[in-house]
């Protein structure tokens, strides 16, 4: 699968790592940026990651910032995208089987290495439940009132 990967400069060495493991899983990267530790701003990349899915050139995208929280409300500022912020296997899990999560987010202050490895290679093998979820879903979608 492709995946769109952006950060800001406090996600740049986690991207790296987490950008060779999802070559070694057979995914293809696309890199949006930034593409160094010089600061730079967690909107700008958080967009051009969920653009990417949109269009439908990536299936898929992660995003790194400092606690992951940043990045999400960014792309999450897109229709259509469901952007996860996870900092454990289970939630990264969930947000794919419940809530087809097309994003993930990563904290690169919240999690280390190893666990956002383990995180997002749940993510990206967990599959999309549909049934109940799809109804859901489409409140959301609907920006449905309650």
């Amino acid at each position: 699968m492709k995946i769109a990967m952006g950060n800001d400069h406090t996600g740049y060495s986690l991207k790296l790592e987490i950008a060779d493991l999802a070559r070694s899983l057979g995914h293809e990267i696309i890199d949006v940026g930034t593409h160094s530790s010089v600061s730079a701003d967690y909107p700008v990349f958080g967009r051009l990651a969920a653009e990417k899915v949109l269009s439908g050139e990536c299936e898929r995208a992660i995003l790194i910032c400092g606690t992951g929280f940043g990045i999400s409300l960014a792309a999450n500022r897109m229709p259509g995208i469901r952007c996860a912020n996870c900092s454990d296997t289970y939630t990264a899990l969930l947000s794919r089987r419940h809530n087809n999560a097309n994003a993930l987010a990563l904290g690169a202050r919240v999690v280390g290495v190893e666990l956002a490895k383990m995180i997002v290679e749940v993510w990206l093998n967990a599959e999309f439940e549909g049934g109940r979820h799809t109804d859901r879903l489409k409140m959301i979608d609907e920006d449905m009132q309650v």
